[in-house]
């Protein structure tokens, strides 16, 4: 069932603001939710690509504004907020959706590498999350915000530590805030994602042809994720039918996290004549006289 049938016009009239958002899921969820109904406001670092994903958006009758924005910079945030709440006379939903992350052994990172990430992902959410919250509190009117993380902000990762590191403290300052902020109607949840296959994401994360393979063979479900799949759980979050889901990180990667969590998970690649013979090498308690 499509999502435009399950939930029609979930998402009419709000303003949603995606950080990242002219490329990869950023983009994806931008066009759901436009969909859906929402008003869009996309920023990230590269004008031109904000441009055209905004054609898109436009093209489809979504209406839609954009703006150059480093996240990095909280003196751009700000403006960038005032500059929405003026074009659109109010914000309903921030979606915290900017990274940065490439794979590295960590002691090749330079100090440079690490704030690069650290900055756009833990700093950036919490400028923009910052920025968003004291207007809501300041109008009294509320507001949703959605952050994307990642399944290793609990269970950490190695050659991506900045992105965990980053990640971990995302997910700290989600569930926080849905404890502080809820007397102000302000909702805090967040989504893990496991392997998107995005060209950005892809080209930093799974470089050559076996890391990128090995990505869907770790997924229980045999494949990696699509887009439109996290687009729509992400609708779902943001709108009026999750209004009591407040502080919850929903984990969207196929059983992935899960199968490397468990100590004997490997065992699925045996076969019936493996376990044949591992049966038959297991001493059995002999019964009872």
């Amino acid at each position: 069932m499509c999502m435009e049938r399950f939930m029609p016009e979930a998402l009419t009239d709000k303003v949603i603001l995606i950080t990242g958002g002219g490329t990869g899921l950023g983009k994806a969820m931008a066009l759901r939710f436009g969909e859906l109904g929402a008003k869009i406001a996309i920023i990230g670092r590269r004008l031109e690509v904000l441009e055209q994903t905004a054609k898109e958006l436009e093209s489809q009758g979504i209406p839609v504004i954009f703006r150059g924005c480093d996240v990095r910079d909280s003196d751009r945030v700000a403006q960038v907020m005032s500059e929405i709440w003026e074009e659109y006379g109010q914000l309903d939903v921030l979606v915290n959706n900017a990274a940065g992350n490439f794979i590295s052994p960590t002691e090749r990172l330079s100090p440079r590498a690490v704030d690069a990430v650290i900055n756009i992902v833990l700093h950036g959410s919490l400028y923009c999350t910052m920025e968003a919250g004291k207007r809501w509190i300041a109008e009294g009117t509320g507001g949703t915000v959605l952050n994307i993380v990642a399944s290793y902000a609990w269970t950490g990762s190695a050659f991506v530590v900045p992105s965990a590191v980053a990640k971990a403290g995302v997910l700290a300052m989600t569930r926080s805030l849905a404890v502080e902020w809820a007397r102000y109607h302000i909702r805090q949840v967040a989504i893990a994602p496991g392997p998107f296959p995005t060209e950005g994401a892809w080209a930093r994360l799974a470089p050559t042809p076996e890391i990128a393979a090995s990505m869907g063979d770790r997924v229980p479900l045999g494949r990696t994720g699509q887009p439109e799949e996290l687009a729509n759980l992400a609708a779902y979050l943001i709108s009026d039918y999750a209004s009591f889901i407040n502080g919850e990180v929903v984990t969207v990667d196929g059983g992935e996290w899960l199968n490397g969590a468990g100590e004997f998970n490997s065992l699925t690649q045996l076969t019936a004549d493996d376990w044949d013979r591992i049966a038959a090498l297991i001493p059995r308690r002999k019964k009872p006289s």
